[in-house]
């Protein structure tokens, strides 16, 4: 699993374990700029999902892949590989939902889950309110489908949010047209058309749910949704716009997850 997932272990040695998951389109180095304050206390834990990054993209089968179950199995491999536990997951974006399924598939591993702008429905269904209307994703992953760097090119600027710093939409134009276009759009599809909620009610390990003030991916309403769904877990708004607060406000990103992991020790 190590190479399958470019599995990278830092930080301090026989520390408590914080395992960072990255979103679609990504890879573990959008964890980069955090690492360095969560390596101080923990043992970090980093990795490409299959598919993404220096992943080794022979693993990947669109079987497997094609729903966010395959992706949970690649975290709990991983933990049983390296032997992790006390684990606190820290998943972003659809990664949010894939460690709610690996915690509750495997609740003994894990200390905690810290989900940064989560959303377990992306369409609007009734009164729940995800963002976007079903006309709205079917247009998006034919645009995808039709010219994945043209989409690419178009989305990630406004998916990070921040114009004021072009610098971090271009990184994530980057990282999605690094992404093999094949692979990307059946993780797009696993990923916008997944419905989770009815997996938050099942999540039993202490829940920090992490939601920026304007996010066009996650908007605020879905995480109180989240948060009102899991027993006991707690709400915070970053004081961060767009989608990756893990770039464009690290340093608050960050605190909160280390404020969250010493207040359970």
């Amino acid at each position: 699993m190590r190479s399958r997932n470019n599995v990278v272990v830092t930080g301090r040695r026989g520390g408590p374990v914080v395992m960072l998951a990255h979103g679609f389109g990504c890879d573990q180095n959008m964890w980069r700029l955090m690492v360095p304050a969560l390596a101080e206390d923990f043992q970090v834990v980093l990795f490409d999902y299959v598919g993404s990054g220096r992943s080794d993209l022979s693993a990947w089968s669109e079987e497997r892949y094609s729903s966010l179950e395959g992706y949970a199995q690649d975290v709990l491999e991983i933990c049983r590989e390296l032997d992790l536990r006390d684990v606190t997951f820290v998943g972003h974006s659809v990664s949010a939902m894939i460690g709610v399924l690996a915690t509750v598939a495997e609740p003994e591993r894990f200390a905690g889950l810290v989900m940064v702008g989560p959303s377990p429905r992306y369409t609007d269904e009734g009164a729940y309110r995800g963002g976007f209307s079903a006309a709205d994703i079917e247009e998006l992953l034919e645009s995808l489908d039709s010219n994945y760097l043209g989409w690419s090119a178009a989305m990630a600027p406004v998916i990070m949010g921040n114009p004021e710093r072009p610098e971090l939409g271009e990184e994530l134009t980057n990282s999605f047209c690094a992404t093999d276009p094949d692979i990307a759009r059946v993780f797009a599809r696993t990923t916008f058309l997944s419905d989770s909620r009815a997996d938050l009610p099942k999540v039993g390990v202490p829940t920090l749910v992490l939601e920026c003030s304007q996010d066009v991916i996650a908007p605020q309403g879905v995480g109180a949704f989240v948060q009102a769904s899991i027993a006991g877990s707690r709400l915070a708004t970053l004081d961060a716009t767009g989608h990756c607060p893990q770039l464009s406000a690290p340093e608050a990103t960050a605190e909160a997850i280390l404020s969250f992991m010493r207040g359970r020790r």
